[in-house]
């Protein structure tokens, strides 16, 4: 009978060890799949990208803060009496033609950084090599707005490549997670990023700084 018994926990004994192998087996799974999800390369590589992007974003924001602070207007304004043009409408910013002050004769690049064309100054804020690396067609598109009106800001917005900062500006615009993105201030370019899947990606929203 002793033997019996003794055979018994024994095999309750070992379906228990077996049992604890399964679970930590189970867990290990778990684990490593947390793991590779983390270190996915694809996701690694486009944050550092919109890590890139958002650098970029927040010094040409700084830029334009500092030519206006100096002198008393925007870039995309001929002067202080250019009153008429303030208000920068959704603008892709790129050093060259496309992108001029409101008179169509000096970039908007090289007020900014260093002025190559007669009859333009440069403000010096940005170096030749930013320019250049943002006006790339290969680049992340950065888009410029500002509504024009007293005390608005200078949005400086990209396409956020991650699923990291798409998550990030998923939550800024909808901290309630009801699924309208309507968390933003006034002077907030909503109409061009929010819901734009053409120029902010599959989100359909934009990164915009500050």
């Amino acid at each position: 009978m002793k033997f019996l018994s003794y055979l018994k926990n024994l095999r309750h004994q070992a379906g228990f060890t077996m049992i604890e192998l399964l679970i930590v087996i189970a867990i290990l799974g778990i684990l490593a799949i947390a793991v590779l999800a983390a270190i996915n390369p694809i996701e690694q590589i486009n944050r550092g990208r919109d890590t890139g992007s958002r650098s970029d974003a927040e010094q040409l924001i700084s830029a334009i803060d500092r030519y206006y602070a100096f002198n008393g207007y925007y870039p995309w304004q001929t002067g202080a009496s250019d009153t008429a043009n303030v208000a920068l409408s959704w603008t892709h910013f790129e050093d060259s033609s496309s992108f001029t002050d409101s008179a169509g004769v000096c970039k908007v690049g090289e007020k900014l950084g260093t002025a190559t064309t007669a009859g333009c100054t440069g403000a010096d804020e940005l170096k030749q090599s930013f320019l250049d690396r943002v006006s790339e067609a290969s680049y992340n598109y950065l888009y410029v707005y500002n509504t024009g009106e007293q005390g608005s800001s200078t949005y400086a917005c990209f396409q956020p490549r991650s699923q990291a900062f798409v998550q990030e500006v998923d939550e800024r615009l909808d901290p309630d997670g009801d699924g309208t993105f309507d968390n933003y201030p006034a002077d907030y370019p909503a109409a061009d990023a929010i819901g734009n899947t053409a120029e902010c990606g599959p989100s359909g929203n934009c990164v915009c700084i500050p």
